[in-house]
Parts: C-alpha cells; structure tokens; sequence
C-alpha cells in the first residue's frame, strides 16, 4: 500500500504555530524593510515556528506573482456548448465571466480536452493545458478525481465548484450547502404536519449527493420522524412494489433526490388516480432549470453568486500561494411551488 503523502508546511501553519498573523509571516519570511517593523518578539516566534515545521517558502510561486498575464482559465468536465444557456452550468459561468471582467482579468474556456470515452480530462499527452492560463475554475458532474490529484501536486492554483474529496490532495472548493438546504427542507414538511415520509434516493455516488443524505437523515432523527422507505436505508430507484406500499402506508410526503424521480412517481400515481399535493406532498433535491414546467417545491442554487465567489477564491489563491486555500461553503434556499400542502387536521 502505497504511503499518504504529507502536504508540505505553508504560512497558515507557520502562523497558526507562532500564534500570529500570516501577514506578519509573510513580512518576517520576505525580509527588507518590512520586517523591521515587526516587533523582534514576534519575528522570534515566526522564526521558531518556521525551524520547528521546516517550512520552506514558496520561492517559484513568490515569483509568479509579479509575472501574471491576468488570464484565468475554465475548464468543464462535461461540453456547455452548443446549448450551454439551457446548461446547468450557464449561470455559474455568466457569475465567473461578471467577476473576473471586474477585477481586470480575461477567461479561456478548455473545451477542446474530451478523451476517446467522451470524457474532459485537463492533461493530454502528460501535459497540462491549464497552464497558459495563471489558475482556473474547474466545474462538471464527472469531475476525474486523477487529474485534481495531480494539479494539487504540481502546485497548480485552481478553484473548484462543488465539494470534491481526493485522498491526499487539498485544494479550494466553492461548496452549495445541500446538508442545511435539505435539513431545512425537511423541517419545513414537519412544520406543515408531514411525520411520515419517504425518500427518493437517485443512483449517483457524488459527494453533492452525500450531503444531501447526511442532511436528511440528520434532520429526520433531530425532528423525530419516521421514514421507513429504501430509499432511506441507501437503495436507489423507484419500484412498483413500493409504490403500491407507499399508496398504503401512513407516508404524507416524499423527497426525491431527482427530478426524474419526482416524474416518474407523479405519473405512476396519475395512473392510480392520485393527485400531488392532494394526495401526496413531494419535493424535489435539485436546482430545476427554467425549462421545467411543474412548479415542483425544489432547492436553489445561487449558481451565479457562486460563479462570482469562486473567481474571488482564485485569485485570492494567486495573491497567496502559500495561503490555505480554504473552502467557502455558501447556503441555498428552497423554491416555493404546489407540490407541498399541509397535512389535513
């Protein structure tokens, strides 16, 4: 098996050790002028704290931050174009292009870097193509795990949308916060009398996913109720049986991991002569794009607010190589629509 790789000491730690600010590390590491304003109790702390880590400044990254060409790349893991203003993606790309035209910097879309098996990957031939560009925003579904585990070891400066954990790597991601949304969406059912629910659970693995889950089981045992469905015990899908079970059963609501899900449970009670909301509540997990017309109660991603947020992050990356580069969670909200009624008294 191979041995976990240790990440490298950075200014945060050597700050966090000293108990000082890491822009007083970074005066007493860079010398001149500047650390002589630094009082010499606390460059002694910093330089102790530098011997104890074995901290070695980042001299290439130093460097690099005098010689940018204020280009910023993206790079998607799944096409956006020709259709990219029906994408998922499109406004996290409007909220990216509006920030970085604000701060001074121009984009280069990757599109071109697709593999034999219709997969994006940054490297082709062993090279990285992200690299005209100072740093990028990498956003898609399918994201490939190798390929961040090797722009983190190459020190490459990159941002991504949504959580994504690699053993061994640390970088920034711009996370929606899907466990509070889902948390609230179920407290919201609960307010509306719903005890008894159900939950929908799509076969996707990724980690966007796993927070939903952990946020609605948190909630469903905080709130104290009931969910006897396999969706809740980690089976996928929606059979015929559990339907004619659901039919039966005291479930008041069902919260659908996806939109397909919710679909298919609406026309399968449709056929039986059932109604949502009058029969059954339901409310869908995802973020719905403006094609979709059943005005499901749904979650809503801030995507341009993060498209902006994850520029920020960026280039706040290439002003601090050495910094921590920590994630930024930011909330959600839920969508009102007609599938959700109270439970009748």
């Amino acid at each position: 098996m191979a041995k976990r790789r240790e990440r490298a000491p950075r200014q945060a730690d050597v700050a966090r050790l000293a108990g000082v600010s890491q822009s007083a590390v970074s005066k007493v590491i860079a010398g001149g002028a500047e650390a002589t304003r630094i009082p010499e109790n606390t460059r002694r702390k910093v330089m102790a704290a530098v011997r104890e880590l074995g901290y070695v400044p980042n001299m290439s990254a130093r460097s690099l931050r005098n010689k940018r060409n204020k280009l910023l790349g993206v790079h998607t893991f799944e096409p956006v174009f020709p259709h990219a203003r029906e994408s998922f993606f499109f406004e996290f790309l409007l909220g990216i292009e509006e920030r970085a035209e604000e701060l001074g910097y121009d984009l280069v879309l990757f599109t071109s870097t697709g593999a034999s098996d219709g997969r994006r990957r940054v490297y082709r031939d062993g090279v990285n193509r992200l690299n005209i560009a100072d740093g990028s925003v990498l956003l898609g579904a399918v994201t490939d795990k190798g390929d961040l585990a090797r722009l983190a070891s190459e020190g490459y400066p990159f941002v991504h949308i949504g959580r994504r954990e690699v053993p061994g790597a640390e970088f920034p991601c711009v996370v929606p916060d899907y466990f509070s949304v889902t948390g609230e969406i179920v407290a919201m059912l609960a307010e509306q009398g719903h005890h008894h629910l159900a939950y929908l659970r799509a076969t996707f693995g990724l980690e966007p996913y796993e927070d939903r889950r952990r946020g609605y089981v948190e909630a469903v045992a905080r709130l104290g109720l009931e969910d006897r469905s396999p969706g809740a015990r980690g089976e996928s899908g929606l059979t015929t049986e559990w339907i004619e079970e659901l039919i039966r059963g005291p479930e008041t609501a069902v919260v659908a991991e996806s939109l397909p899900l919710a679909d298919l449970l609406a026309a399968e009670l449709r056929i039986r002569g059932l109604r949502i909301p009058r029969d059954l509540s339901v409310v869908v997990l995802e973020d719905l794009t403006p094609e979709v017309t059943t005005p499901w109660v749904a979650l809503q991603i801030p995507r341009v607010h993060i498209g902006r947020t994850a520029i920020d992050a960026l280039v706040e990356v290439l002003e601090d190589p050495d910094g921590a580069g920590q994630s930024i969670v930011v909330p959600c909200s839920v969508v009102s629509g007609t599938t959700v009624a109270p439970v009748p008294r």
